[in-house]
């Protein structure tokens, strides 16, 4: 007989369940027990040996389409990799690198000379690459890449030059001492009438090290050692002078260069070319969104399970026995709403992998579909990554100084999280993104209106385009049209009402940010418009990923098919919704959708649902199913002080 927790890990799970659990079988393997130390020597040996050990049990054929050697099962491939970042996220970013960053750039970039000669090496790590795309000038802005790619005719070959100081490749995972090969993103350079012709940034393949570890001929490389986390990671440097490749090297989906140097591409549009490019590597930015919750979750289920045996000040009463710590509303809320989030982000991101898996299964996915993804794991790439630092510093004081001991997994979590907050695109950029796709569309309906027609239409709608809906539409209708709204305080536990709150205010929030860019661009430089309204823009892209969110929690208790689990998960789904509506209170209540008596009600209710969710406790952390090897925190098992002493 299925037990709540499993019913309530079951819809966490989702698509991919099987995955899961048998991940949480390899994961109980002892050679993947977690072992928080500081020394890179013994992490980097101990990720490799782990990495090896994946590949040999055939954890990264689904990553790979069937005719280059894999299963095609993209939604697979995520998930491995999300789960690895419960045991160790130093080797989740290895995988990570090797197999979706390296190989996913060898298969989505390259053609059929490169699939045949590198995958099924890459798959065995027979052949250990990196992914060479961030330089120490650039980051974010990867159309500005200095690196330079100039083809020879003479020679057939291209040379890979680094001119400049910021054009050093930086913080490379395997830069440092285990890639053989590097993925280098550069500036494609021809000639034509003698004259240099940039097409704009390309991925070329240099080989980086011989057989014995050694750098090649004009290849430099050197190690960023010690940082604040990811100690299993070799991150490195690589400066080129004049390196040469074949001209074979380039990665030539999207673009090539015939021996007499004519450049050619099925996309005309350089920018376009470029975008497209970069859309078939989203698979890193989703998969490094879903293994930071994962990291979150095995935070809170420690602090949690902490929280249900650690004792501190008497109760009332002549008993001198000391309360639960979890039995505290202060405790309760400093960890469920948390926890609440968690269950949110996972049904956001299960939706998120479908649709990953269904597009990227796809020779010629729809482009506008292509685009809504990669907006979309840009916006919870940067929530689910903000959400785990918050979740895993909170989870770590709530643990007190026990917390703050490598033994129980807290701190070495808080460290290796840090940085997932920028890389694959720094959070507040990737909210920009999200926010300029849904300025695009409005764009696109209002383009041809009046002045007097765009008024009208700003201060009432954004148009159905921006408002697309999730999985869960026609359940999200469904209660929106049945919902019954009031003052009473009781119907801030209605879904149709929350939902309803959560649409308005994107509604609002896009509306008003397109009034301000349009009122503005009369008085200023587009650049100067833009910039002075990014406040507003943050806020849209939040307002839109918070309804996301929401909707796709929706459909996973719709989806649940056990009654007692998709109550609890309807109480976890209030509170998430009340402590978004919390954390926005004074938008809400500035622009009149919340009064201040309604406002006070929400406090009331979050703490409401914390008291009714208190009993549940471990019950909601069981749902994580986090393998019990993964939480083996010291401060969790007592007994083992007593045996010690």
């Amino acid at each position: 007989m299925t037990t709540t927790a499993e019913h309530l890990r079951n819809a966490l799970d989702g698509r991919w369940r099987d995955v899961k659990n048998e991940m949480r079988e390899r994961l109980s393997d002892e050679v993947f027990r977690p072992h928080f130390t500081p020394n890179t020597v013994i992490a980097r040996t101990k990720v490799n040996e782990q990495l090896r050990i994946m590949a040999a049990a055939g954890a990264a054929e689904d990553g790979f389409r069937k005719e280059h050697g894999g299963t095609g099962d993209v939604g697979a491939a995520i998930t491995r990799i999300e789960m690895l970042a419960m045991s160790d996220l130093s080797l989740m970013v290895k995988a990570g690198v090797q197999w979706g960053l390296f190989g996913g750039a060898i298969e989505n970039l390259g053609t059929e000379r490169h699939h045949r000669k590198y995958v099924r090496r890459i798959i065995d790590c027979d052949l250990l690459g990196c992914f060479a795309m961030t330089e120490t000038g650039h980051g974010s802005n990867v159309q500005a890449l200095e690196t330079t790619a100039t083809y020879d005719p003479a020679t057939r070959e291209f040379v890979i030059h680094s001119p400049t100081p910021t054009s050093r490749k930086d913080y490379i995972g395997g830069a440092a001492q285990t890639a053989r090969m590097a993925a280098v993103f550069a500036q494609l350079i021809t000639h034509e009438d003698g004259a240099p012709v940039q097409h704009g940034v390309h991925c070329l393949l240099v080989p980086l090290r011989d057989e014995d570890g050694n750098d090649l001929p004009g290849v430099t490389t050197s190690d960023n050692d010690y940082k604040g986390g990811l100690p299993g990671v070799d991150n490195g440097r690589i400066m080129f002078d004049h390196v040469r490749v074949p001209r074979e090297n380039l990665l030539n989906r999207y673009g090539d260069v015939s021996e007499d140097g004519t450049y050619t591409s099925p996309i005309e549009s350089p920018g376009r070319r470029f975008f497209t490019m970069l859309g078939t590597l989203v698979r890193g930015r989703v998969t490094v969104g879903g293994s930071a919750s994962a990291a979150a979750r095995v935070a809170l289920d420690i602090a949690t399970r902490y929280a249900l045996q650690r004792r501190q000040f008497s109760g009332p009463g002549d008993d001198d026995t000391e309360v639960l710590i979890m039995d505290y509303l202060v405790h309760q809320r400093r960890l469920f709403p948390l926890i609440a989030e968690s269950y949110a982000l996972q049904f956001a991101q299960n939706e998120l992998v479908a649709k990953c898996h269904d597009l990227q299964s796809q020779d010629d996915p729809d482009p506008e579909e292509q685009r809504e993804l990669e907006a979309r794991a840009a916006g919870l790439k940067a929530v689910g990554t903000w959400h785990a630092s918050r979740a895993i510093q909170e989870s770590r004081e709530a643990c007190g100084g026990a917390g703050y001991m490598g033994e129980n997994r807290l701190v070495g979590l808080r460290g290796d999280i840090d940085v997932f907050t920028t890389f694959e695109g720094d959070n507040t950029v990737m909210l920009q993104q999200v926010a300029k796709g849904l300025l695009t569309a409005y764009a696109d309906d209002v383009r041809s209106m009046s002045p007097v027609e765009w008024v009208r239409f700003a201060a009432n709608t954004v148009g159905t385009r921006v408002l697309k809906r999730t999985a869960a539409q026609p359940i999200i209708q469904t209660i929106l049209d049945n919902r019954q709204d009031s003052e009473e305080e009781g119907s801030l536990f209605n879904r149709g009402t929350q939902l309803q709150m959560f649409s308005d205010r994107e509604e609002y929030v896009l509306s008003s940010v397109a009034r301000h860019l349009q009122g503005k661009s009369k008085e200023m430089s587009e650049f100067d418009a833009y910039n002075a309204v990014q406040d507003h823009v943050l806020h849209t892209a939040r307002a839109h990923i918070d309804r996301v969110i929401l909707e796709a929690f929706v459909a996973g208790i719709d989806a649940c098919p056990d009654e007692e689990a998709a109550h609890i998960l309807g109480m976890v789904c209030d509170l998430y919704a009340l402590s978004v509506i919390e954390r926005d209170e004074a938008w809400f209540i500035k622009h009149r959708f919340l009064s201040t008596e309604r406002a006070k009600a929400v406090t009331r209710g979050i703490n409401e649902r914390c008291r009714t969710l208190r009993p549940y406790a471990e019950l909601l952390v069981d749902g994580f199913g986090i393998p019990e090897q993964l939480r083996d925190a010291e401060m969790l098992h007592p007994e083992r002080i007593l045996q010690a002493d």
